[in-house]
């Protein structure tokens, strides 16, 4: 395992080494299914499905959209039996992904454990409700979450706050915690398998193997996620020509660069790159990464910029590929990333006045 967080962020690094102390483990990974693409291809499939109840909620944009979240109040605490005080968790799924997807399901069973509440925020369309505005989601794009923040905030403004992002749902955090600053009601974040050069990652994708077990796939569910939604779309696209798309880059430079008003597909991975914003966040923010994930090669992850802020800690595995990081002989279970957050939330909200003061 590789951690970058030395000085001159020192200060954070004791605090993890104290109070976060998985992140000072070396990783072994399961030994049949070591390999990056195979823990990356066999994780939805091996891992179980904690049973969620969920609380839907949806809210309005000031374009005159709708966005749907799904609350796990967790009103059964033992240790937060007082709602206006229990510490919440928003949490950011992938690309195409939404509540249901494991990694969510069971950072809410660790979550749950804890007496935390956790909200997920749905981008625009995805989970089953209605696209009331030819608008979607995009990695740069901060508005949505910004109003989701600020909703829960308003709601709970009492509550320690905080936030974990899952590949692109942990770009966009990054991107609105570079825009922001300190300027969040935020305590800190997470952050796990992020992509943080948008040039680098569909490159990678692009590679003949990769593009046939990962990026087809990814992007037939990209046209999935939209189709119900033509009606709505075609006013402004050809969706036929999107529906032709082969590729992640060919559904951006069709689809997503065009709906939030790029010039080119370039200014759009330009402005989705989290890198380009890492100098800027003003918070604790912990990212995990494999550097032989393909959705985000090693030698595009930003150590030296991550090195240079006192706010982020970054940490290596050399195993354990794109939200994979299987472990033990049969990981039914927990993973190495649910035990990384599981540990960081509750240093947060438990013991986070400590990382000022250290």
């Amino acid at each position: 395992i590789y951690f970058s967080s030395e000085c001159p962020n020192e200060r954070f690094c004791r605090f993890l080494e104290e109070y976060c102390p998985v992140v000072t483990e070396t990783y072994y990974p399961t030994i049949w299914c070591w390999e990056g693409r195979v823990q990356t291809l066999l994780r939805p499939f091996i891992t179980s499905r904690p049973q969620v109840q969920y609380r839907n909620e949806l809210i309005r944009t000031a374009d005159g959209g709708q966005i749907s979240l799904d609350w796990f109040d967790n009103n059964d605490s033992l240790y937060y039996p007082d709602a206006s005080t229990r510490p919440t968790v928003l949490l950011l799924p992938g690309l195409t992904g939404t509540s249901k997807e494991s990694y969510i399901l069971h950072m809410i069973h660790q979550s749950e454990t804890l007496g935390y509440r956790c909200v997920v925020f749905n981008n625009r369309g995805i989970a089953g409700e209605e696209l009331l505005t030819p608008r979607t989601y995009c990695a740069a794009n901060t508005e949505d979450l910004e109003a989701v923040i600020h909703h829960i905030h308003n709601l709970h403004p009492s509550a320690p706050f905080m936030a974990a992002g899952v590949s692109m749902g942990g770009m966009l955090l990054l991107n609105y915690l570079g825009k922001t600053g300190r300027d969040t009601p935020l305590m800190a974040a997470a952050i796990f398998s992020a992509g943080w050069n948008v040039f680098e990652s569909v490159e990678s994708l692009e590679k003949p193997l990769n593009w046939l077990l990962f990026n087809y796939y990814l992007t037939t569910c990209l046209q999935s996620s939209i189709s119900r939604h033509r009606q709505m779309l075609e006013k402004l696209f050809d969706m036929d020509l999107v529906m032709k798309a082969r590729t992640v880059r060919e559904f951006d430079r069709q689809f997503t660069s065009v709906m939030f008003g790029y010039r080119t597909i370039d200014d759009y991975y330009e402005d989705a790159s989290p890198c380009r914003k890492l100098k800027s966040v003003g918070i604790p923010v912990l990212c995990l990464n494999s550097v032989d994930d393909v959705f985000s090669p090693g030698h595009a992850i930003p150590v030296e910029t991550a090195k240079q802020n006192a706010n982020v800690a970054l940490v290596l595995t050399s195993c354990g590929g794109h939200i994979g990081f299987l472990e033990g002989i049969w990981p039914r279970k927990c993973t190495y990333m649910d035990r990384v957050f599981k540990q960081f939330v509750q240093a947060v909200f438990e013991h986070g006045n400590k990382i000022f003061s250290m």
